[in-house]
């Protein structure tokens, strides 16, 4: 850190405007897939969208493939964050949180849906670094369930199908509504028949939870 000569830290306003220039290009990416699509995204658009010269958008992002890949952390990022307010609950409780939460994550902006647990775009893939935050947070619930009494053979392949299928079918089939996100609840009863039948403890977590 660069100290001044009174010991307080120098502020570095030229990374500082550069952060926010970055950040000002993701907003007007997203902007424009939700207008257009996950697969319209033009440079040229972008930087029309924040008065910039296309070709001034390289000294930020090296490609196309470069705001994608800011847009798939970002959006990682913020799935995290709403996931890990819901498992601050625990057992049933906990577990049908997560599910009404990340159901509303993912019905709530359908081109942040479909880039983050789709593969839409041609020859687009995420970083490492970018694809670790997804990972991160697939460990991060794996191991909630595993305090919780929901560990069995793929359980957690069978939760995220359940609730990410229920997603995808209220994008596709009816935009905005909540035909298909009424039925969370039924998919975690569902998801806690499984667990119990295949030896795991959701009964007795789900007696704790109600008692």
């Amino acid at each position: 850190m660069i100290l001044s000569m009174v010991g307080m830290p120098i502020k570095d306003r030229k990374a500082e405007r550069r952060e926010a220039t970055k950040a000002e290009i993701l907003d007007a990416a997203w902007d424009l897939v939700r207008e257009q699509g996950l697969g319209g995204l033009n440079l040229r658009d972008v930087a029309a969208r924040i008065g910039m010269r296309a070709p001034s958008l390289y000294e930020y992002f090296a490609s196309k493939h470069a705001i994608y890949d800011a847009m798939f952390a970002q959006g990682y990022r913020q799935f995290a964050a709403v996931i890990a307010e819901a498992e601050e609950l625990s057992g049933e409780d906990g577990l049908r949180a997560v599910s009404h939460r990340a159901m509303a994550f993912m019905v709530e902006d359908p081109a942040r849906y479909q880039l983050l647990f789709h593969r839409t775009i041609p020859g687009f893939t995420p970083s490492p670094q970018s694809y670790a935050l997804s990972v991160q947070q697939l460990d991060r619930t794996r191991a909630w369930f595993d305090r919780n009494g929901f560990a069995a053979p793929g359980a957690l392949d069978l939760f995220t199908s359940l609730i990410g299928g229920l997603a995808g079918q209220q994008i596709a089939n009816e935009p905005g509504g909540d035909h298909w996100v009424r039925l969370a609840d039924a998919a975690v009863d569902m998801f806690l028949s499984y667990i119990t039948a295949a030896g795991g403890t959701a009964r007795h977590t789900r007696e704790r939870t109600r008692s």
